[in-house]
């Protein structure tokens, strides 16, 4: 069991760092999942998920101390008051520079979702792309909603699907060491007091390699459009 980077501790919640290719539940009988990692590296007896990251994904998680707090995280996704972006890579390159991903999912074959073109209860989702290394495009995505697989979908159902995705890549984008999604950055006001965190990613070589981190230093200040 790898130590687990805590990049921020409160009195009632933990920031830390999910690395990719694990699980965010115990896989078997073994208490290997990330989230028992974090509570016994911690010593806490509480700790409380709040929300989660799929098993490929790298990157920031907030977990709650005690009820009280998750609780409060909870109403603040529903909300949709705490604000959080990805970094992905797809060897596609997008029609456009920046959109919008906007759809219902529904379950698919083999445990895929797919993206409709229905408007019940989209799921949403920003994005903004950038040149990477040659043949690779860098995209940096906003989702203003929290479905399964919903980041995953949305950049397939434009033709870009994710570097090394299990489900969703291609077939000659799929034997990656990674799948190539992390979540980068999360901001959020808790108790009054605004919190903003970002996290590079630090594994995969199209994530290391010519990243614009200088371009990406603050997504919530890039000129995001009005829904």
């Amino acid at each position: 069991m790898q130590t687990i980077r805590i990049i921020a501790e409160h009195d009632d919640f933990i920031i830390a760092e999910k690395p990719a290719n694990v699980n965010f539940h115990d896989e078997g009988e073994l208490d290997n999942g990330f989230f028992n990692q974090v509570k016994k590296q911690q010593k806490l007896e509480q700790l409380f998920p709040v929300h989660r990251l799929d098993k490929m994904t790298s990157g920031l998680i907030i977990f709650a101390k005690n009820l009280t707090t998750t609780q409060q995280f909870q109403e603040l996704f529903e909300q949709h008051q705490i604000e959080k972006y990805y970094l992905a890579v797809s060897d596609k390159k997008p029609k456009k520079k920046q959109g919008l991903i906007k759809g219902d999912m529904e379950k698919s074959r083999r445990g895929m979702w797919k993206l409709l073109r229905s408007q019940e209860n989209p799921a949403i989702t920003q994005f903004f792309s950038y040149p990477l290394t040659v043949g690779k495009r860098l995209y940096l995505l906003k989702p203003h909603s929290g479905k399964t697989h919903q980041i995953r979908v949305a950049l397939s159902s434009i033709g870009s699907p994710i570097l090394g995705d299990p489900i969703y890549a291609t077939k000659n984008s799929y034997g990656e060491q990674r799948g190539y999604l992390h979540a980068y950055a999360l901001k959020f006001t808790f108790k009054g007091q605004c919190y903003q965190y970002i996290l590079p990613p630090n594994n995969g070589e199209y994530f290391i390699e010519g990243l614009p981190l200088k371009e990406l230093e603050l997504p919530w200040s890039l000129p995001w459009p009005t829904l």
